[in-house]
């Protein structure tokens, strides 16, 4: 449980980011995904904790209680595994292990395969890597999927921000449970499309009750972490988006590299992440970019949201790669 965990802010390359973390030990730092915050991680803190470990996560640049730089461009990779490794610093640490979720996954391996002398391992929640950039751009995912597909609706600015943060908690209860394994849309998964003259929401309609894994406090405190940006709330996420092609821009000189860290993947196996290549094909991705991978693991019926659907079989996962860790030289 989140009882124990302390929070408070550090200034990172000039960003003010909200930070909760609980423990001591060597560092691993929780990284979050879209919409998310800090408290997607609220099942993984005591148990990093108790077994011996600093548990860190930040609300990133522009979610949450983080502050939100203004220039869309200040979104890019390049900045994000600038504040991974800035928050290092401030933490007092030299090393840590990055786990990601989502968004979070692409800024691990990014960050791993750039700073490897900074970080000790990596762990990727449902997104693999996709290296040098993290994701696929829209010029290609738009011939693939065509213009609904979200990350294309998202490249406009103003347009999913404006009717995300209409009603954060539907946005939040929609969201979450549509793309969990809990949803009927996620058997088999499929890439979220807008229908033609729909919404981003129309394809995840309004859930008549939670899974066990969410509840009402739930969906309340991520609305309270986001209600101080107000129709801000989603922009600052958004924006990480509409630097997807950008980053292969910027991380060009890096084709070819690969993460030399020991990592560790996990997904669901109703995750629209894993169905939009096969799991076959996303484990062997995985595989070719992280040489030292350790385990890869692909959960039966778990959907999207990793840590939060299936908490003790990601706590367990972790906590042995951990141990593997320490162990080996």
């Amino acid at each position: 449980m989140a009882g124990d965990v302390q929070h408070r802010y550090v200034t990172v390359n000039g960003v003010r980011l909200h930070v909760a973390e609980q423990g001591t030990g060597p560092l691993v730092v929780l990284l979050h995904g879209f919409p998310e915050s800090w408290y997607s991680w609220r099942h993984q803190f005591g148990p990093l904790a108790a077994a011996g470990y600093r548990a860190v996560a930040p609300d990133q640049r522009g979610y949450a209680r983080s502050e939100q730089p203004e220039a869309v461009e200040a979104y890019s990779l390049l900045h994000l595994a600038g504040d991974v490794i800035g928050l290092i610093d401030a933490l007092g640490e030299q090393t840590a292990v990055l786990v990601g979720h989502d968004w979070g996954a692409p800024v691990a391996w990014v960050t791993a395969m750039l700073r490897p002398d900074v970080v000790r391992a990596v762990a990727g929640l449902s997104v693999p890597p996709v290296l040098p950039a993290g994701m696929t751009p829209p010029s290609a995912t738009r011939k693939k999927f065509g213009d609904g597909y979200y990350q294309v609706v998202f490249q406009q600015p103003g347009v999913a921000d404006a009717m995300l943060a209409r009603d954060p908690a539907t946005t939040f209860r929609r969201l979450l449970v549509g793309a969990s394994g809990d949803s009927p849309s996620s058997d088999p998964p499929r890439p979220w499309i807008v229908p033609d003259g729909g919404t981003l929401l129309d394809v995840m309609p309004e859930p008549t009750r939670l899974p066990g894994w969410l509840t009402d406090d739930d969906i309340e405190a991520f609305v309270g972490d986001y209600a101080i940006h107000g129709d801000r709330a989603f922009t600052g996420g958004l924006n990480w988006y509409r630097n997807i092609e950008r980053n292969w821009e910027l991380l060009a000189a890096f084709r070819g590299r690969r993460i030399e860290v020991p990592a560790l993947y996990i997904a669901g196996g109703r995750d629209m992440v894993v169905g939009l290549r096969g799991v076959e094909a996303t484990l062997n991705a995985v595989e070719q970019a992280a040489p030292r991978l350790w385990r890869a693991r692909i959960l039966p019926g778990c959907g999207h949201w990793t840590q939060q659907e299936r908490p003790e079989e990601v706590n367990r996962e972790l906590l042995d790669f951990l141990t593997w860790l320490s162990t080996t030289p």
